[in-house]
């Protein structure tokens, strides 16, 4: 006996639907993956930004107490401009380069970290990441230094 198509067709309902069941949950969590990705490259480089103020701000300063400071508030500031939301951060300053003597190069480096929330993306992402970026600076060799 031959069946026809229609007959084919019939057998085969709901299987749509059970497709859609299998597929739907895996173009979510592929969907989620890829702003959870997006958010990192964006904090990544906006962090690069504020470590590169925060290594400009601490080569200007003459002492190595006020380059921890002006890199700390300007790290912190940047990040608040570009709408970076840090769970914690911190700054460490490397303030090595403001005890050469004058008319020798020296460099200040700064690093901040960053760790980046993905809980509130109300994405079933769970936990945070925390970035980091370093960034060198050039001290003037000919400007004056505390204790120089």
């Amino acid at each position: 006996m031959s069946r026809t198509v229609g007959d084919r067709l019939a057998e085969d309902r709901g299987s749509e639907a059970v497709q859609a069941a299998i597929i739907t949950p895996l173009l979510i969590m592929f969907l989620c993956l890829a702003l959870a990705g997006g958010r990192m490259v964006i904090s990544g480089s906006k962090i690069d930004a504020a470590a590169e103020d925060a290594a400009r701000e601490a080569s200007l300063a003459r002492s190595a107490a006020a380059a921890q400071e002006a890199a700390q508030s300007a790290a912190e500031e940047s990040l608040s401009d570009q709408g970076v939301a840090c769970a914690s951060t911190s700054v460490a300053v490397d303030t090595s380069g403001l005890n050469a003597p004058l008319g020798q190069a020296g460099s200040v480096t700064v690093t901040v970290r960053c760790t980046v929330e993905l809980a509130d993306l109300l994405l079933p992402v769970p936990g945070s990441r925390t970035l980091e970026s370093t960034f060198t600076s050039v001290v003037d060799q000919y400007r004056q230094r505390e204790g120089a």
